[in-house]
């Protein structure tokens, strides 16, 4: 039916509504396929930008997949690598996992804290051993035969006056026979005249003290007189207890005067006899208190002090032997146990720094070269990155942070190769993708200072600072005085032990010396500023080797506008920019790069050298690299 005949057949009344709608069916006709196109160009172009987003493994970074999904791998999330909504952009030296491959990869980090105490605590092995000055020898007080041991195997306790042996000596028995005679003799002659009287009485005496020669007791002669015959045989008595810890005789046997029966030792005290290494031994002194572990004995600890450090060491295994005295109660304690010990840190007054200490399972070592992983703070994801750092020696199963970590930061302790490996899949730095170790570390250059020696740094780090303070508010006859006094200090300067930082810090010191010397003397504010950037220079090397020898810390800061656009750095006490290059001009323009913490180390260029070997102050090698 054709439009015209189907619209006159239409009432009158429904006319005007069905034109309305043949007219709406008409438009929509033509626009609606003309509005999809333009939805699928749009849906097409959303698609094409969600394509742009690539999503990847962080156990296995060679995936690449345009949707987000599970790892074809190893079925883990699929993270995003370009990130729309703004992810942290990742360093050559970090790597970032998900929630679920964080729990995966048991990722468990540490507390990176500064030591409780002033030493630190160290784990020795070694064994119990009886204590030697408690060492008894009970011997035969006369010669004779061996007829009866009361007492026949070691580790008996024995009592003191108790019976240990009997014995058969003729000296004994003719010395009695000779003294029950001498008895009968003077009962005869009791009643006889004075003088047979005193000389049985001396025939009597004279015959107990040859017994008493003899070794008898007194309270043995006293039974030998109501004797009604020679004894035979005398019992050997020990005039100490303890336990016996060797038996020397047997039944039969003749012994002489003073032949050794029984080997004796009193028990109720023993020696832990550790072993130390030579590293070791600088951390042990005398009385240092030790908690002293058995494996049988699990749920109880012993303390006692150290007593002795043997002087020489064992030329095979290169250890010394540490004595423990240790109270043995109730006798738990046995001769030949192995034992481990935890000597506690020492308590004395020292002159060292307290460290900052890590687990060791933290350090990942590449020969010299010593690397952790630390938990970057604020990441929107877990993220962590690698780090050089420089330890000491390891000691109570932590080791001491020399450089690289501040106090807070957390490291990683369990999931560090699983990181590592992330690392270098993708192409960062690992442990695996750094220079090779004759390069050496960027802590290579750090020398560790007593407190008293640090200390001898602490007035030229001030009057430096002063200088710093001066220019910042432009005032150029304040910075000349700061100026002189650096000149005074910096000429009177100077450090004895090492070896190495006397060499270090000679050179510096001269550089220190002139520079303050021409700032002094500036006759205008750039001068004395260009001046400042070459003292700047110095102050930055005695960060990097000596450490701050500030009770506060300092801040590293640079600005890149400074001389014409060429950047300087300086160093500076507060936290907030004071621009020492521009002053009121534009003072607080620039960074703070890195603050340094008291007796801490501002971190350095990495620089091949010797272990005697520091860069000279102001060398091309001590440019700002690595800021």
């Amino acid at each position: 039916m054709k439009l015209g005949t189907f619209i006159k057949r239409i009432a009158p009344h429904t006319t005007s509504i069905v034109v309305t709608g043949l007219m709406a069916f008409a438009v929509g006709y033509w626009i609606v396929p003309r509005g999809s196109a333009d939805s699928d160009a749009g849906a097409e172009a959303a698609s094409l930008k969600k394509k742009e987003v690539v999503y990847s493994c962080s156990m296995c970074p060679q995936v690449r997949q345009p949707e987000p999904g599970l790892c074809p791998i190893c079925g883990m999330d699929l993270i995003p690598v370009s990130d729309a909504d703004g992810a942290t952009q990742l360093e050559a030296n970090q790597v970032a996992l998900s929630e679920r491959a964080k729990k995966m990869a048991r990722i468990r980090t540490a507390l990176v804290r500064q030591q409780a105490e002033p030493g630190v605590d160290l784990q020795l092995l070694g064994r119990i051993e009886p204590n030697e000055s408690s060492f008894r020898t009970v011997t035969a007080w006369t010669a004779g035969r061996i007829d009866r041991l009361h007492v026949k195997v070691t580790g008996q306790s024995i009592s003191k006056g108790q019976i240990v042996a009997t014995l058969y000596s003729p000296e004994i028995f003719a010395a009695h026979q000779d003294l029950l005679v001498a008895i009968k003799q003077l009962e005869r002659l009791s009643a006889g005249t004075q003088f047979a009287k005193k000389a049985s009485d001396e025939a009597l005496a004279s015959t107990r003290e040859r017994l008493q020669l003899l070794g008898v007791p007194n309270t043995d002669i006293a039974r030998m007189e109501k004797a009604k015959a020679p004894w035979r045989q005398i019992p050997i008595r020990t005039p100490f207890g303890g336990t016996v810890l060797e038996r020397a005789t047997t039944e039969g046997a003749y012994v002489k005067t003073g032949t050794p029966l029984y080997k004796v030792a009193n028990l109720r005290s023993v020696w832990v006899q550790l072993d130390a290494y030579e590293n070791d031994l600088p951390r042990l002194a005398l009385n240092q208190a030790v908690t002293i572990r058995v494996e049988g004995l699990a749920e109880n600890t012993f303390e006692g002090k150290i007593s002795f450090i043997d002087p020489t060491l064992d030329p095979m295994r290169r250890t010394a032997r540490v004595r423990v005295e240790v109270r043995n109660k109730g006798g738990r304690l046995k001769p030949g146990m192995f034992v481990q010990a935890l000597v506690n840190g020492e308590q004395r007054p020292t002159d060292k720094a307290r460290p900052m200490l890590i687990p060791k399972n933290a350090a990942i070592f590449t020969g010299r070269r010593s690397l952790v992983y630390v938990e970057v703070p604020g990441a929107d994801r877990p993220t962590y990155e690698a780090r050089v750092v420089r330890l000491g020696p390891l000691s109570g199963g932590h080791y001491p942070v020399v450089a690289g970590l501040r106090s807070g930061e957390r490291v990683v302790v369990n999931g560090a190769f699983v990181l590592d490996a992330d690392l270098q899949i993708r192409g960062g730095q690992s442990m695996m993708m750094v220079a090779d170790d004759s390069q050496g570390s960027i802590w290579d250059q750090v020398i560790q200072l007593s407190k008293p020696q640090r200390r001898r740094l602490k007035p030229v780090m001030e009057a430096y600072l002063q200088i710093q303070i001066a220019l910042a508010a432009d005032d150029l006859p304040k910075a000349q005085k700061a100026a002189q006094q650096l000149f005074r200090v910096a000429k009177r300067t100077s450090l004895t032990n090492p070896r190495r930082a006397a060499a270090a810090l000679k050179p510096l010191v001269q550089v220190l010396v002139q520079q303050s010397k021409q700032l002094h003397m500036a006759e205008s504010m750039e001068i004395a500023r260009a001046d400042f950037e070459l003292l700047s220079e110095q102050i930055e090397t005695l960060l990097r080797v000596f450490g701050n020898p500030l009770d506060t810390p300092v801040r590293h800061a640079y600005c890149s506008m400074a001389f014409d656009n060429r950047g300087a750095y300086w160093v500076q006490p507060g936290e907030v920019i004071d621009n020492a290059y521009f002053g009121d001009q534009m003072r607080q323009c620039g960074e703070i790069k890195a603050t340094v913490a008291p007796g801490g180390f501002l971190e350095g260029a990495v620089v091949a050298q010797t272990e005697d070997e520091v860069p000279a102050p102001g060398s091309p090698q001590h440019g700002h690299g690595g800021h």
